[in-house]
């Protein structure tokens, strides 16, 4: 005789349950209640159709009844809703739409209820403008409201996944967004320093983000509603989302005889099975067993939800298949950035009181040699054992493969040293010899073994100033950038030579940018006999955990009035239209009235969230205009600084034609600005500029202006607005640092199309000398300043911290390193591109230098051919 099967609740456990069962079991009868009229979709997909990013509403259904019981042969019975079951006689009682009330006997009973959202009892939270997600009819209903012609804000309550995913999400959509979050981060499962890096990108994405403030009720105003936060901050907006977090769907079951949990949870052992007999139970509804301390959890996840279902229904077929227990690998993208994160957080393992310790890194997704490596930020936390507790790690790229690197070592109880003896795939393009989760295991082995102590940022605020000395090991260059107070810089390259500055009675803290230069440090200053710690991850990770929202001071109550609305409908109609039709003149499309957001909208400063947004075009440029924009020419200038891409983008545009148009990438941040005052500067038109989720940038220029359809200004409006193509400068100092900053202003100014003169006088006149000593007879005066001066640009000295010359070679040692042009390229790359170098007749003659002694390409000038050049310039710099 069958088996006859129920199964309470589809879409992750549940229908996981039934595709496993028939295929164990060809006879057995298979019957799926489902309450609403979808049995199996793509909750974790919802935000992402709501943002847009998921075109086709049907791709969110993984499986339809009508599939499902054609290929399983199973009894699907949907908008049935079973509302209590009986134990002692094995049924269940069903209240369904087609068939009314009705009881159904059961073998064996999987029960997958899920969870449903928070609805805390405030003040108007019956308001039909608060919304909440759980499934289709919740997606329909939100992005129906997005979409009305009326919709321009939303507020956020709750900053887990679902709240960030749908600030995201309602943010690409267009709309003003603000989330509110109780605590003091978002994201849970990541501790604060970690979470910091995915909230600063929603910052820097206009998302208004508020921490630890709590709600304290709505009150609906016209057709918006108001949030009333505890602090007395008052948000009107056209839409709430409610995403607090959930509770298990279980109320049905409360008389039934099942054993729960202290927060609702059905209790269920390594079988899935409940106290009652051949009653299962998986998904969000179970209490389960955390993997790394063994207490009991619940852990919301489609992945533990699928597996308990698969390992459910082997169990009703007798198979005796075990769960181990989830360890909470869960994965997030903000706009561009990726976090991830498994095992336990440091919160969890304070509140258990389990030691552990923690290191970071920061290493890059791959080999830096090959384009588009980008940074990734890791934490790893392990016991005094060296068994792994939990890793999290944000970046770009190749986070995500990081992770379940180390969830995979956790979940065969693994230690940082199979961390370091992991042998996974490299080549350039993919990773490093040494594989960031090998380096992981490196610095957690090197505290296992006492080669170093390490200690964090928080451990700052404890610091004994009078028994200890912070250290920062970075360059004169790094510290003067930002540095730890109260820290004295001694660069690790001179700390051989500088160890009497330091009091051993004292405790040293060290710290670096990323902790590899720090860890050297703290191997010197160990073997010599000092008590020294080192700032795991550097002062990268101090700037982490010290984060906090831009505040908009502009929060007041009683905003997005109806003519404020209007405008907004009509601004936002103009650019979209400008969007579609790229209708810009030397300037980036869809920047007009207001501040630009989300993928070329505008929004003025007065909106219904009630702050003014100030992101950038941020993401994937639209495959419509990206057709319509066919370029003509390619320029790759990934991996050059400023103003190296400015000068690649002027040579690829000098041989196209009127019209033609030329794309061009750039991994320079400062390009983002750059090329819109450069398009500006040399008549050229800036059709698209995107931000894209790898953090390049991408522009589309046309050469020359297009036409609008408004009239040229002419007569005297045309002479108003009329300025000098051409650029003068003086340049009276020899001092290095000055000299690469005319050069990088002259090149700049260059490359956008402007005649350029520049003017060297007095000790600048030592920039365009020749290194090579050049024979020429002078008098005494001569010879005595040619012994005293530089001979030519590789002898300049900085204006500051030049250090007998150390502070020379270490500025030329960091723009090699960050890949910016040397002076001496900086003067070529000028000269080459028609820069007319003067020097000063004058200042020749009273210093002894002769024609003979400058450069080649140079000429010689007076007063007044600089007076005759500088008439004719737009304006004049001195330097």
């Amino acid at each position: 005789m069958s088996k006859k099967v129920l199964i309470v609740g589809g879409v992750a456990g549940g229908a996981s349950a039934a595709a496993r069962l028939r295929r164990l079991d060809e006879d057995a009868h298979i019957v799926m209640f489902e309450r609403d009229p979808y049995i199996s979709f793509a909750n974790c997909g919802l935000p992402y159709y709501i943002g847009g990013s998921i075109q086709d509403r049907s791709k969110l259904l993984v499986q339809t009844p009508e599939a499902m019981h054609k290929r399983f042969n199973i009894d699907v019975r949907i908008q049935s809703e079973v509302v209590s079951i009986d134990p002692v006689n094995k049924k269940v009682r069903v209240e369904s739409i087609e068939k009314g009330s009705y009881e159904e006997s059961y073998d064996a009973l999987i029960l997958s209820p899920g969870a449903k959202p928070i609805r805390p009892n405030l003040p108007g939270i019956e308001s039909s403008q608060i919304h909440m997600l759980r499934n289709i009819p919740d997606t329909d209903k939100v992005k129906a409201k997005v979409a009305a012609e009326g919709t321009r804000s939303a507020v956020v309550i709750g900053g887990g996944f679902i709240g960030v995913e749908m600030a995201e999400n309602l943010r690409e959509a267009g709309l003003e967004v603000s989330l509110i979050e109780a605590g003091p981060q978002i994201l849970a499962p990541f501790d604060t320093e970690m979470s910091s890096i995915l909230a600063k990108e929603l910052d820097e994405h206009g998302v208004n983000l508020i921490f630890s403030d709590m709600v304290q009720g709505f009150a609906e105003v016209g057709e918006q509603i108001q949030v009333q936060l505890a602090s007395g901050t008052v948000l009107q907006s056209d839409m709430v989302l409610l995403a607090i977090g959930v509770s298990p769907d279980t109320s049905f079951l409360k008389d039934s005889g099942l054993e729960f949990g202290p927060r609702g949870h059905i209790l269920v052992n390594e079988r899935m099975e409940t106290n009652l007999d051949q009653v299962f139970a998986v998904g969000d509804a179970v209490e389960v067993v955390d993997f790394v301390n063994g207490t009991k959890t619940a852990i919301p996840l489609a992945g533990p939800a699928n597996k308990q279902g698969r390992i459910a229904a082997d169990n009703v077929s007798g198979l005796g298949t075990t769960y181990k227990g989830s360890q909470g690998t869960s994965i997030i993208k903000v706009f561009g950035v990726t976090g991830a994160s498994t095992g336990n957080n440091e919160k969890t393992l304070q509140r258990l009181g389990l030691p552990y310790h923690v290191i970071y890194i920061h290493p890059s997704s791959h080999a830096t040699y090959y384009p588009g490596a980008t940074p990734i930020s890791m934490k790893l936390i392990f016991d005094p054992k060296g068994t792994v507790l939990g890793a999290q790690a944000v970046g770009y790229s190749g986070v995500d493969k990081r992770i379940d690197d180390i969830a995979t070592v956790i979940r065969f109880r693994g230690s940082v040293t199979d961390l370091t003896e992991l042998e996974l795939s490299y080549a350039p393009p993919y990773s490093s010899a040494k594989d960031p989760v090998n380096m992981a295991g490196f610095a957690a082995e090197n505290i296992l073994q006492g080669l170093t102590t390490v200690f964090v940022p928080k451990d700052l605020e404890g610091r004994d100033n009078n028994n200890t000395i912070l250290v920062d090991v970075r360059s004169e260059i790094e510290h003067a950038n930002g540095h730890i107070e109260g820290s004295i810089n001694i660069p690790v390259d001179d700390l051989r030579g500088r160890l009497s500055e330091l009091d051993s009675s004292n405790e040293i803290w060290v710290y670096c940018q990323v902790g590899l230069r720090g860890y050297t440090a703290s191997r010197i200053l160990q073997q010599k006999g000092y008590r020294v710690k080192n700032l795991t991850g550097g002062y990268k990770t101090y700037q982490m955990s010290q984060f906090t929202p831009k505040k908009k001071d502009n929060l007041t109550p009683n905003v997005g009035t109806p003519a404020a609305s209007k405008e907004i409908a009509a601004t936002r109609a103009m650019t979209e239209t400008e969007t579609e039709t790229g209708i810009g003149t030397g300037t980036a499309i869809g920047i007009g009235t207001g501040t630009a957001t989300g993928t070329g909208t505008v929004t003025p400063t007065v909106n219904a969230a009630a702050f003014t947004a100030t992101s950038s075009t941020i993401g994937a440029p639209s495959s419509k205009l990206e057709t319509e924009l066919a370029p003509d020419s390619v320029l790759d200038a990934c991996g050059l600084c400023c103003p190296g891409p400015l000068i690649q983008v002027k040579m690829s545009m000098d041989p196209l034609l009127e019209g033609q148009v030329l794309k061009v990438t750039a991994s320079d941040p400062g390009f983002y600005e750059d090329i819109k005052a450069w398009a500006r500067m040399s008549n050229n038109t800036l059709l698209q500029l995107t931000k894209l989720p790898t953090g390049m940038i991408e522009a589309y220029l046309r050469k020359g202006v297009i036409e609008t359809s408004a009239s040229a200004p002419t007569g005297a409006d045309a002479q108003v607005i009329q300025t000098s193509n051409a650029s003068t400068m003086v340049v009276f100092s020899g001092d290095l640092d000055k000299a690469i900053a005319s050069f990088i202003i002259a090149n700049g100014a260059a490359s956008s199309g402007k005649k350029v003169t520049m003017f060297f006088t007095f000790w600048g006149l030592n920039i365009i000398r020749k290194d090579e000593k050049v024979p020429v007879n002078k008098n005494f005066i001569g010879k005595m300043f040619g012994a005293m001066m530089p001979r030519g640009s590789r002898k300049l000295t900085l204006s500051n911290m030049n250090m007998m010359g150390m502070g020379s070679k270490m500025i030329r040692s960091l723009m090699k390193s960050k890949n910016i042009s040397s002076l001496e390229e900086l003067i070529q790359m000028a000269i080459d591109q028609g820069v007319e170098i003067v020097a000063c007749q004058m200042s020749m003659d009273l210093m002894g230098i002769t024609r003979e002694e400058l450069i080649d390409g140079v000429g010689i000038g007076g007063v007044g051919y600089y007076l005759g050049q500088a008439d004719q310039s737009g304006h004049n710099l001195f330097i």
